[in-house]
Parts: structure tokens; sequence; C-alpha cells
């Protein structure tokens, strides 16, 4: 039987997957990563982004709240929008423009 820490690594490893999936200048949120994964976890989703170590190769910043807001980032809101901005996304007010047009669904 699997541990709670194994199975947290399990899912922040398979959040982190799914991730890499998501193209330049689209982003996803929190709850469409949670429902790829057949769970409702959104908080574990934006804990395994708040983890991730390799900002690089892992591009949490494409991920966003539910509503289009931002939402954080370990380098900060800003560095985040920064890098949105970089790869064409528009933001007014903290929001994506055009949300609902850039949001990446996973297929399930």
């Amino acid at each position: 039987m699997q541990s709670k820490d194994d199975l947290a690594v399990g899912f922040t490893a398979q959040c982190y997957l799914l991730l890499k999936q998501i193209p330049k200048g689209r982003v996803t949120s929190y709850k469409e990563l949670a429902k790829a994964l057949n769970s409702k976890a959104y908080r574990a989703v934006g804990s395994a982004m708040a983890k991730n170590k390799d900002l690089v190769t892992t591009p949490c910043h494409r991920v966003v709240k539910s509503n289009g807001q931002i939402g954080e980032y370990a380098l900060g809101v800003e560095a985040k929008i920064g890098l949105l901005e970089k790869e064409g996304v528009k933001i007014t007010d903290n929001k994506i423009q055009d949300f609902d047009g850039l949001l990446f669904r996973f297929d399930t």
C-alpha cells in the first residue's frame, strides 16, 4: 500500500506531465488540471505548482484561476504576467483577456 507521501509525489508528477502539454500562448486552470486527473483536488494542484523546482521545463506560469485571474506564482505575480505576455497572452487588471479562447482543456 502506498503512503500519503508517495501518493502526493505521484499526483504532483502527474500534474507536471500534464502541464508540459500546454503550448505557449495558452493557459489552463487549476480546476482543468484536477479534472484531467479525475480529481476535484484543485488546491492540491495549486500546491503542486508551488512546489515546482523546474520553472523552465515545467511551465506552471500557464496555470491560472478558473475565472481567468492570474493567481500566484513562485517568482511573484509580475513575473508570471511577464512570462504570459511574452508568450502572447494579453492580460488586463490581472485577468486573462479572451480566457475561454486561450483555455487549454485536456483530452479526457
